[in-house]
């Protein structure tokens, strides 16, 4: 005899779907001849029927995986969406190194250590992008002797 129908029955009382029910080997001729709805209780509660584990997807790599993002790895260009302005914007780029160096130029200036014509050189550069850094500010004033003699 088919044991479907005890199956889909314990299957609605259980509220789930008729793969999740599990049916006792030993008790499958209890099983048989059970055939109302209220059979089919008495069997649950005895513990012939049961009801399976939902199956689930572990989130335990994804959690991997973020923490890595977090630490800066899984950054290759193959993990990589969008141009390189959409992940880089080179306009802010530019905006912190030109207030960078004009600040650096302030305190040259505020120092005495470059004179005026000297300053308003740099800031023309800078603005035309001629220096990388600070360093490159530094390195450029004492390759040409910009720097003003303390007296």
């Amino acid at each position: 005899m088919n044991i479907n129908n005890q199956r889909r029955i314990a299957a609605s009382l259980l509220h789930s779907g008729s793969k999740r029910v599990w049916l006792h080997p030993d008790r499958a001729t209890d099983i048989k001849e059970a055939i109302t709805r209220e059979d089919i209780k008495r069997l649950i509660k005895e513990g012939a029927i049961l009801l399976k584990q939902k199956h689930g997807v572990s989130r335990g790599r994804a959690r991997h995986a973020l923490q890595q993002k977090r630490k800066g790895r899984r950054t290759g260009i193959g993990s990589r969406k969008g141009k390189q302005g959409a992940r880089h914007n080179r306009k802010k780029e530019w905006v912190i190194k030109i207030r960078l160096l004009r600040e650096a130029f302030g305190e040259f200036h505020d120092k005495k250590l470059i004179t005026t014509e000297t300053y308003r050189l740099l800031r023309t550069k800078a603005k035309g992008g001629f220096f990388r850094s600070r360093r490159h500010v530094q390195l450029y004033l004492t390759e040409h002797n910009l720097w003003q003699k303390k007296q």
